[in-house]
């Protein structure tokens, strides 16, 4: 059983589909255990049981509607109109455009590629150092993750099994603190790289206003109805594509009927390949439970871990390893069933825990040596993998101590959800 492991870790290095190993580990458990294998087929057929279901593709959907639209234009020019006169106020446009769009779209990779063809060279043409135009922009696209309607965090609620609501309240003011505190890194780095100032201009913002006048609805749909419990998640979820759907093919006519079955493709790629990583892994998750690795793992940990705090940071160490070498879709899928009940021994919130979970994965996205940003802004702007990794390691740093407050300030995370 341990070579038949050791050849499924090696198959996962070389190349082969996730989905495929983690079934077949799986399999391979069931087996040794004598249980049925079509117990693994029970559940899959289980996940379309599974509660909030439905807004993955629906918001996932939305989000692709609105990257293929001008809506990042919009967006931008909105940001720019409002924050744009003051020091340094590009950069911080760029932080809060690539936070809403990658909270609506639930994939950095696509934020990096719709918004950075934009920010990019204007950050450049406002005087803006190469280097720190290319980390800001790799750094921003996985910002909005702890933002509603994000995909992890639904994807984290469905597999936790616990309030998408209140996860979406517990994600703000971390969200907000990540862009607090890269914003006036940001500013400050920036102190002697700037053209003189353009004059705040009350006829621009109101014509950019009246530009995104369909884009501005949408936060206030997602968050204010899941907020106020007028709307369920998926509710929202339905109620936003049909929203984004209409305006951009209907009102607006930026996508072309004929471009939808490619749009809907390329939305349903993405989250076909969650919901079978989903699936096998339930499977694989359950076979582990059966088996008692929980628990084998916790007498592990609570043989040298004896504080909630020493827990936390052996987490983190291990989350951000884990962030290096594999998405946050499988991470969450496979390694939240696992430290759910370790971590409730130690008496950690269970939103809390989400929130410092989906905090550490998102750094992934920036950790070498395969962190997934880093090789999409490679290609996205020709430039050396060595020159990205050292563009985002200052934003690297400052994320990575956002993290740590995070993780030891949990009223940070729990202050809006309700007790």
């Amino acid at each position: 059983m341990i070579l038949l492991g050791a050849i499924l870790v090696l198959l996962t290095v070389f190349g082969a589909p996730l989905f495929a190993v983690i079934a077949a580990g799986a399999m391979l458990g069931y087996q040794k255990e004598g249980i049925d294998l079509m117990a693994i087929a029970i559940e899959l057929l289980g996940i379309s049981q599974m509660p909030f279901l439905s807004a993955i593709p629906l918001f996932t959907f939305a989000g692709y509607l609105l990257s293929e639209s001008n809506a990042p234009s919009r967006l931008v020019r909105l940001t720019n109109a409002i924050l744009g006169w003051m020091p340094g106020g590009l950069a911080l446009v760029a932080l809060a455009a690539c936070a809403f769009f990658t909270a609506f779209t639930g994939a950095s990779g696509v934020t990096i590629i719709a918004l950075g063809a934009i920010l990019y060279p204007a950050l450049k043409q406002d005087g803006y150092p190469d280097n720190f135009n290319l980390g800001l922009i790799t750094t921003s696209g996985s910002l909005g993750l702890l933002f509603a309607p994000s995909l992890p965090l639904i994807l984290y609620g469905v597999v936790a099994e616990i309030s998408i609501d209140n996860l979406f309240r517990a994600g703000a003011l971390p969200g907000l603190l990540m862009l607090i505190l890269l914003a006036g890194y940001s500013l400050w780095v920036n102190r002697q790289y700037r053209k003189p100032l353009r004059s705040f201009s009350g006829r621009e913002v109101a014509a950019a206003l009246n530009d995104a006048k369909w884009e501005l609805p949408l936060p206030v749909v997602v968050l204010g109805g899941i907020y106020s419990g007028y709307f369920a998640v998926s509710e929202a979820a339905a109620v936003t594509a049909l929203y984004v759907l209409l305006v951009e093919v209907a009102i607006l006519r930026e996508i072309r009927l004929g471009d939808l079955p490619k749009v809907m493709r390329e939305s349903m790629l993405l989250v076909g390949g969650i919901l079978i990583v989903l699936g096998v892994s339930l499977a694989s998750t359950n076979y582990m439970i059966d088996a008692g690795v929980p628990q084998l793992l916790l007498a592990y940990t609570t043989g040298f871990v004896s504080s909630q705090a020493g827990f936390l940071f052996l987490m983190l160490i291990f989350l951000l390893i884990l962030g290096a070498i594999l998405d946050i879709f499988s991470a969450i899928v496979l390694v939240v069933p696992l430290i759910l009940p370790i971590a409730a021994q130690y008496g950690v919130n269970e939103f809390h825990l989400g929130i410092v979970f989906l905090a550490a994965m998102q750094l992934g996205y920036l950790t070498p040596p395969v962190g997934l940003n880093l090789f999409i802004a490679s290609y996205r702007f020709e430039k050396p993998i060595m020159t990205v990794y050292s563009a985002t390691f200052p934003f690297l740093m400052i994320l990575l101590l956002s993290v740590i407050l995070i993780m030891y300030w949990p009223e940070l995370s729990l202050m809006l959800v309700p007790n």
